[in-house]
């Protein structure tokens, strides 16, 4: 291949690469995953398919608790056709803003860096549907609006092509006087 040629490709792929988690570093509140998620935290979402179709509606209750350096989060998804879920995370922080996490449902590890107030989670999940499970990627974004309101959206993935979207919106309870 020319270099010139190949120069272009390069450029034409680096500039479809998008954001990084870095460019929100000066946005305010800070989000640190431990202490958003731990306690009660409620979240309600749907899943749009790559037409923008609304295919699925969920609300998600979730409880966080800290378990040595872990932050053991168990979240419960009743979804709009009846089906319910249950995932249980183990997240670990390592260090300069970066996490690690486990559950049954991932393939090896998720891992997570924040910066500001965002958090960029990628990972792999099975995917029950139909009777079948599918491998699919996950590349979620999410960003703190205020101590107790956080948004995210999460793109869908399997062999590079998108299947949708996942927007969630999660909420901590007021705290009672």
């Amino acid at each position: 291949m020319p270099r010139a040629a190949f120069a272009s490709l390069l450029a034409l792929l680096t500039g479809c690469a998008g954001p990084s988690v870095a460019d929100y570093a000066a946005n305010r509140p800070l989000l640190d995953p431990g202490r958003f998620f731990l306690g009660k935290t409620e979240a309600w979402g749907m899943f749009q398919d790559r037409q923008g179709r609304v295919a699925k509606r969920f609300t998600v209750d979730m409880d966080g608790e800290r378990q040595g350096e872990e932050l053991v989060l168990t979240e419960r998804f009743h979804y709009s056709d009846g089906s319910r879920q249950q995932r249980v995370w183990r997240l670990k922080p390592t260090g300069d803003g970066r996490w690690r996490g486990l559950a049954d449902d991932v393939v090896g590890e998720a891992v997570g860096e924040t910066a500001g107030n965002a958090l960029r989670w990628r990972y792999t999940l099975k995917l029950p549907v139909d009777g079948k499970q599918y491998l699919v990627q996950f590349d979620d974004w999410m960003f703190l609006q205020d101590e107790r309101s956080l948004l995210n959206r999460a793109t869908m993935s399997k062999f590079g092509f998108r299947l949708g979207e996942v927007t969630l919106f999660f909420r901590k309870p007021e705290a009672k006087p």
